[in-house]
């Protein structure tokens, strides 16, 4: 399981970038470890924090019981990624964990604890990656919109949604790849700005 980073994420790192070339005089601040904890810029642009230091409390959820963060040599476990200028603003965090228990009971647990932020939505897909958001075009409304499905909802992922466009709760939970036990990452996307400008 590779870690959970949304299709519309390439457009943000793509600001990101533009961000970091445009902002004159910026601070800069690299982890001095090799860790590779994360980069912040601030500028007169905007404020940028780029790293793999996920960490679960800013999902607004609980570690599930007895979980271990995923590592792997070539996939990081966490991620943090923050964009905020006046017009727009954009996080997303991501952590990546791996359970002996199956996937249901990793389901359940999830899906009375994302009751607290609303309708929960169960969605089914191959893979997880995919667009987050609903695809209501109406850009006249300032109201946040719901969640939806993408795709054929099919696939042995299963994605838990809760929250708004805005504000999004996410659990993707499939079994593990050893055969035994559950891999899941648990999301946070906030938005804020028209999705025009992002």
């Amino acid at each position: 399981m590779k870690i959970f980073i949304p299709a519309r994420v390439g457009v943000v790192s793509s600001l990101a970038m533009a961000l970091l070339l445009c902002a004159s005089g910026a601070n800069a601040q690299a982890a001095d470890d090799h860790q590779d904890k994360g980069l912040d810029v601030k500028s007169s642009v905007g404020d940028m924090h780029l790293g793999n230091d996920g960490d679960i409390r800013e999902t607004g959820l609980p570690a599930y019981p007895g979980a271990r963060l995923r590592k792997h040599d070539q996939d990081r476990n966490s991620a943090n990624l923050a964009l905020f200028t006046s017009a727009f603003g954009f996080k997303l965090v991501v952590v990546n964990y791996d359970s002996d228990d199956a996937p249901g009971k990793v389901i359940a647990y999830y899906r009375s604890k994302l009751k607290k932020f609303g309708k929960v939505l169960e969605c089914h897909t191959g893979k997880h990656g995919g667009d987050i958001g609903a695809h209501d075009d109406d850009d006249n409304s300032s109201k946040s919109k719901e969640l939806t499905c993408d795709g054929d909802n099919s696939g042995d992922v299963l994605e838990l949604k809760a929250g708004t466009e805005d504000n999004q709760h996410i659990v993707a939970v499939e079994p593990a790849e050893s055969g035994t036990g559950s891999s899941f990452a648990v999301v946070y996307v906030y938005t804020r700005g028209k999705q025009a400008d992002i």
